[in-house]
This record gives structure tokens, sequence and C-alpha cells, in this order.
């Protein structure tokens, strides 16, 4: 690592975006100690081609600690995504083949060196040391845990109670996540709120095998499109990393004003200061589709180069100004079902009529419009993953983001 590139990390910056530091302690004493070094590990299991946004806030921690001095461990669980991690599952889930988790993998880093210094990163893979444990090793790291502690944790918990299976690699999971932790000789994992568990699995396990136990920092999971539910491809409110910069300067550009904000805390790499500065802005009077704009600009450039943010905003600008619409356009995210929803239910909640009957009338007098082309079905549906511009005559006028209901 060169000299040029390390910097000191205050408090305020190392705990941005974090959830919890476990044991708290190590915050003083391990992470601002001012000795750069430390191996820093965050896995990621391969488990389908692409990475959304949600993702990328490991990625973002990972590259705050790496500036820090820090030595970035990027683990591809290639051995455990054929297992598939339990966590928040409700049913038990179907393992991919090695062919699979092979090429999602070589996709996973080539994303995330959009955002790590691949000069200051090592990628390792837990196969590499898995398929060595052999059976009895299995057998050994199986007796470092009980049965009682493992349905302890809270997904295993609920489907035990409700009587739905659980398969006994399911089990195996934590286990193998921390003893990954061994292996590499972590001095700290990173994850999401809902890793603790297998996080504290690997404190546990270097702790019986004779190392110090790892630092565990959890970060949140990030809200979608929707704000309410997390960020999803199956639910559709996500912004995927390989998406072009139009496709994500414009998703950004129909998040909510309060989750902006949340966003900008979570996704963006500039300063608390600055941030700060820029809120103050917002309450003083500058429009909030401003700052919006900073922030696509931002995540447009980081995943397609210096420019190209800038591009997609001027794209964004000129598609309303052609089309004679009006700057502020409200932004509205609907949650539909699998099925998707009919177009009067839909105008109808995003407040362009006032019920389904005269939606239907207003389609029928032939009044409606999705993305300025004329609709005169009625029976039309639409579904999650839409974003549409609606008009409902020349004065209603709405931007409609569809996500799909959490099930």
């Amino acid at each position: 690592m060169t000299d040029e590139k390390t910097r000191t990390l205050s408090r305020p910056e190392l705990l941005r975006g974090t959830e919890e530091v476990i044991p708290e302690e190590d915050i003083e004493k391990r992470l601002l100690s001012g000795v750069g070094g430390l191996r820093i590990k965050a896995g990621f299991d391969p488990t389908a081609a692409d990475l959304h946004l949600g993702h990328t806030l490991l990625l973002n921690k990972l590259r705050t600690l790496q500036d820090a001095g820090h030595h970035v461990l990027f683990l591809i669980g290639d051995f455990t995504a054929m297992i598939g991690d339990p966590t928040g599952k409700s049913e038990t889930r179907s393992p991919l083949t090695r062919d699979e988790v092979i090429a999602n993998a070589q996709s996973y880093q080539e994303q995330a060196f959009k955002i790590l210094d691949p000069d200051r990163t090592e990628v390792v893979y837990n196969a590499s040391w898995l398929d060595e444990l052999g059976t009895e090793g299995l057998i050994r790291l199986a007796a470092q845990h009980t049965v009682a502690r493992m349905l302890e944790r809270d997904d295993f918990h609920k489907r035990y109670q409700s009587q739905r299976p659980i398969a006994i690699h399911e089990f195996l999971y934590p286990l193998l996540q921390g003893y990954d932790s061994v292996a590499l000789k972590a001095d700290v994992e990173l994850g999401g709120t809902d890793q603790k568990f297998n996080l504290l699995v690997g404190r546990h396990l270097q702790s019986v095998m004779g190392q110090k136990p790892q630092t565990c920092m959890t970060l949140p999971i990030l809200e979608g499109l929707d704000g309410v539910q997390k960020m999803s491809k199956s639910l559709g409110n996500y912004i995927g990393v390989t998406e072009s910069a139009d496709d994500m300067f414009g998703k950004i550009m129909s998040i909510s004003d309060s989750l902006m904000w949340r966003y900008f805390d979570l996704l963006s790499f500039r300063s608390l200061e600055e941030v700060a500065r820029l809120h103050r802005q917002v309450e003083e009077g500058l429009n909030p589709r401003d700052a919006k704009m900073m922030l696509g600009v931002e995540i447009a450039d980081r995943f397609h180069g210096a420019g190209a943010g800038e591009r997609a905003r001027e794209a964004f600008i000129a598609r309303f100004r052609d089309k004679g619409l009006p700057e502020q356009i409200p932004e509205v995210t609907i949650a539909v079902d699998a099925g998707g929803a009919p177009l009067p239910w839909v105008l109808r909640e995003a407040g362009l009529v006032a019920s389904n009957s005269e939606g239907q009338r207003q389609i029928k007098q032939k009044a409606v419009r999705l993305d300025q082309q004329r609709v005169e079905d009625a029976a039309l549906r639409l579904e999650a993953g839409q974003r549409l511009l609606m008009q409902v005559g020349k004065r209603k006028i709405a931007l409609v983001e569809l996500v799909k209901v959490a099930g």
C-alpha cells in the first residue's frame, strides 16, 4: 500500500453507515488506534450474476477502510454459494452448480472493482480451504456449536416454530462462514445486520482455535426505491450496478426527498460536512431536485466513469423539456403483488383519479397517457419493476414507480 493513498479516519467517518461494532471498545482499541494493516474481511456469495446498490454498502465501507491503510480481503464464497445462505429465508434454497457459481463470481469481481482499488484488494475463494476441510474437519467444526445455539437465530427459530423444514446443511453455513475467518486470520469482518449471528460464530471459532476474535461491524440494509422494503431484484425496487447511467440517474431521481438523505449517508462518498451543508441549503430553499441530481451524477460517475453522470443529467432534463412537461413532477411509489395491478387502480393510488370507476372512464375518453402514449385498454395490468410517466388530461401528471409488495 502506498503512503499517498492512506489517510487517517475520524470516528464519525468510521461509523458512518455502521449499525454496530462488536465489541464496542474495539472502535478505539483496534480501528482508530492509528495502526494500519488490519485484515478486513467481507464475504459475497455469488448466487446471481449482478450486484445492486444495496450490496455496495459493504464495498463502500471496505474502500473507506482500505484508504485508511487496512488490508481488504474480498471473499468470494464459491463453496458456500453452493449451499446457499439461509439468512432471512423461510425455506431451503436450491443449490447452485459449480459452473454457475464461477460465472457469477467473475461478474462480482468485475463489479466490485468499480469501488475497490484492485491493487490493494486480495481476492480469495473459500473453496480453496473448505474443499480441503474434509469429513473429519467438518465433524470437528460441527462439534464447536450446538443445535440450541443455532436455533437462537431468528430465521431458524421461526422456521422451527412454524414446522417448516430446516435442512442439516443449512446449520453448516454459519460454521463455514465462521471458519472462513479462521482460515484468513481476519481481524475485522463486515456484514449486514442480518449477518450478525454468522459474524459472531466467526468470533467464537477464532477464540476456540487460539486466534484473537475478530471485530464485527454490521451495516444497515438499504431500502429500495420505495423507501420501505429492502432493495431487492425480486421486489423490483433496486438500482443495478450494471444498469446504464441513464437508468441509474433516472431511478435516483424517482426516490422521495426523505429517502435521498438516507442514500447520501449510505451511498455517497461526499464528506459528512458536505452532506450536512447540502442539507442546510435545501432547508434554506434549494430545490431538493437539485440535490438529488448531485447524487445521481455521483452514482452514475462511479459505475460508468467521469462525465457519465453529467451526460445522464442532461439527457434526463432534455426528455422532460422535449415533451413539454413541467420540471416539478410528483413522484409516487406503489406496491403491487406478483400478478401486477389494473391500470385504473394504479391511477387511483397515484392520486390522478378519485376512484377506479373514474380511472376507467378517463381511459375510455382517451385522456390517459403512459410515457406520452395514449392508452385505451382499461383492462391493462401494470407490473412491478415498471417506472412510468402517467398523465390524466393535461394537468394531472405523476412519475410512478411500481414495486413488488413483500410476500
